[in-house]
């Protein structure tokens, strides 16, 4: 917890890896993308802000932000509806000079009277696409006893193609300063990956946003950290916990089917740093007489008649006598008819699948299901 609730604000971007999933993206922006059963991505940024004690949140939206919108409210479940500081929405056109964004610190731009609005001498920005539990005071705290201009959070991993293809790749010095920046590479090995987490000085992030845009220069990472990272003194901090960023469907799948490891969930669930959510009030799950539950997570709400194994299955799912569902992600009011096999399959919400259906896939392609679909 940081020693002043007011020292740090932070800046959320909602859709900047949208076109990573373009599936679960087509009617939401990446912060609403259902998680785990009960989440939504936003919840980890937004959690980990709230549990180091900062309260001046602005969330930057670009389009499809009504679900967004929903699931955060006045932002009460995070503790974050107040007089003072507190959560705001920063949608596109909400200044005259500036319409839909091209990169980061294009949109910025457009948040330029919020950041200055706020009471904070420092600024982190963070994205949505990282499913982690992150101290951000031990960061933030890390960044003030460097003095450095900027502080770069990253991840020294193996990484495959895919992966390293939808990352920026670091190379620091000795002193960890920043001294290469690759952009989305096609390599792949032991490197450090940029978890897109950044932690400014207020009036150095200002001067570069007015002098980036004058200049007709708008992505951080390119038009920044790549071209000017010998400018300024750009500090590394490694994070050393456990991250798994979402660049694909594939990942998305295996970053759920993760949460089923006692390990992982004893990483990412810190009782000290809890992960809040929009709380909704529904019934326990209903368990028939002639139902089989394995290695799952079932939430609340749910109907299973039929026999579950390796999935997880969001709130108000509905499973038939009869049917079987393996390795398989049901979001919120998705309904199985009976005798139906589902494996490897990822159903958005509220779709229906009516009796006899067989859909089976395989852990690298899972099959896609999209929102209010009748199969």
């Amino acid at each position: 917890m940081l020693i002043n609730e007011r020292t740090v604000g932070a800046i959320i971007f909602a859709n900047m890896h949208d076109s990573s999933i373009p599936n679960l993206t087509k009617d939401r922006t990446f912060a609403s993308v259902p998680f785990g059963g009960r989440y939504r991505m936003v919840d980890f940024p937004l959690s980990n802000c709230i549990n180091a004690g900062i309260i001046d949140i602005g969330i930057v939206t670009k389009a499809n932000y009504q679900s967004l919108m929903e699931h955060i409210d006045n932002g009460s479940e995070w503790d974050l509806a107040r007089k003072r500081g507190g959560l705001k929405i920063l949608p596109p056109y909400g200044n005259k000079n500036f319409g839909i964004y091209h990169g980061k610190l294009e949109a910025l731009g457009a948040a330029l009277e919020f950041i200055k609005r706020i009471p904070c001498k420092y600024i982190l920005l963070s994205d949505c696409d990282l499913v982690a539990n992150i101290d951000y005071s031990a960061l933030i705290n890390e960044h003030i006893k460097k003095g450095a201009d900027v502080s770069a959070i990253y991840k020294n991993d193996i990484l495959d193609k895919e992966m390293a293809s939808n990352s920026v790749i670091f190379n620091f010095d000795n002193d960890n300063i920043l001294k290469e920046v690759m952009i989305n590479p096609s390599i792949e090995g032991c490197m450090n990956f940029s978890l897109n987490i950044f932690i400014f000085e207020r009036n150095f992030l200002q001067n570069l946003i007015i002098n980036s845009i004058c200049k007709g220069e708008y992505k951080l990472d390119r038009d920044f950290l790549q071209k000017k990272c010998k400018e300024h003194k750009i500090r590394g901090i490694e994070y050393k916990g456990y991250v798994y960023p979402i660049c694909s469907l594939k990942s998305y799948y295996k970053a759920n089917m993760d949460l089923l490891k006692y390990e992982v969930r004893e990483k990412l669930f810190n009782f000290d740093r809890p992960i809040y959510t929009k709380v909704s009030d529904e019934a326990p799950v209903k368990y028939g007489v002639n139902s089989k539950i394995s290695d799952s997570f079932i939430a609340d709400g749910c109907i299973i008649d039929g026999r579950v194994e390796h999935s997880i299955i969001f709130r108000g799912c509905k499973v038939s006598s009869g049917t079987y569902v393996k390795n398989s992600i049901l979001m919120q009011r998705t309904s199985v008819g009976e005798d139906c096999d589902l494996q490897y399959v990822i159903s958005d919400k509220n779709v229906r699948i009516q009796s006899g259906r067989t859909l089976i896939s395989n852990e690298q392609y899972p099959t896609y299901i999209s929102k209010n679909t009748n199969i």
